[in-house]
């Protein structure tokens, strides 16, 4: 990577939150004549490099798609091995990212899994959980649709208890009884395998998100492709739905 592109980033102009569905490690196993199950081990390998270069840039959220609701219809092999890989990454990486300051969190309803992982990732979560730096963020066992239906759920039990009242919900409110209750909305959404569709992520929190894809699998996406972002975001213009001043 020239360091004449990096230098055209405007550190003033960075996101604040950048989130990624972290596609196409089956189809890159396939193209080699590998398993599928070889194509989530290289993606684990980018998403270090990413993590690292996201702290180095000083973003401070990067949510990453590890493993949806809709996964489950997976073959029961492919599912094993994505579960037994974040357990994998866990226990290597995590006093890697407490050394440089990263917060680990995670989204969504990681309570149903199995408990080695459930333990695995509140070890995780707790060592980490004073670091200032980086706040990674990582979706599992995440579904954008429930966690708007389990949002109306709580809300609509506060209602019925006295403890809310209905002109008193607004978006603000909404947000609390998000998975992602705390975090900014993301600023840039970044989805790489050449798919162009959201796939129940974030559907709520990417209302106003820039969008950007590209070709590359996960496995193969760089550094040079998050300053490909990056540069290509600093040049939209973000109105929100207004007019430009």
């Amino acid at each position: 990577m020239g360091i004449k592109e990096i230098d055209l980033i405007d550190p003033k102009k960075l996101p604040c939150h950048i989130a990624i569905i972290m596609d196409g490690n089956g189809r890159w196993a396939q193209k080699r004549g590998l398993p599928r199950i070889a194509g989530h081990w290289a993606g684990a390998e980018a998403l270090r490099s990413i993590v690292e270069f996201c702290a180095e840039l000083k973003i401070k959220v990067l949510t990453v798609y590890a493993f949806s609701t809709e996964n489950w219809k997976r073959p029961y092999e492919e599912v094993k091995t994505i579960l037994n890989l974040l357990v994998y990454y866990l226990k290597k990486e995590v006093d890697n990212l407490n050394r440089n300051n990263i917060k680990l969190m995670v989204t969504g309803d990681w309570q149903e899994l199995p408990y080695r992982i459930r333990e695995e990732i509140k070890k995780s979560v707790e060592l980490t959980s004073n670091n200032t730096g980086l706040i990674l963020n990582v979706a599992l066992n995440y579904g954008s649709r429930r966690e708007i239906v389990k949002a109306c759920k709580t809300i609509s039990r506060l209602v019925d208890n006295g403890r809310l009242k209905p002109e008193e919900i607004d978006e603000k409110l909404f947000e609390k009884y998000l998975f992602t209750a705390g975090l900014p909305d993301p600023d840039l959404l970044i989805r790489p395998s050449g798919e162009l569709r959201l796939s129940n992520f974030l559907l709520w929190q990417i209302a106003y998100s820039e969008l950007w894809f590209c070709d590359t699998y996960w496995p193969d996406f760089k550094k040079e492709h998050l300053v490909q972002a990056l540069l290509d975001f600093q040049r939209r213009e973000r109105r929100f739905g207004g007019l430009t001043k």
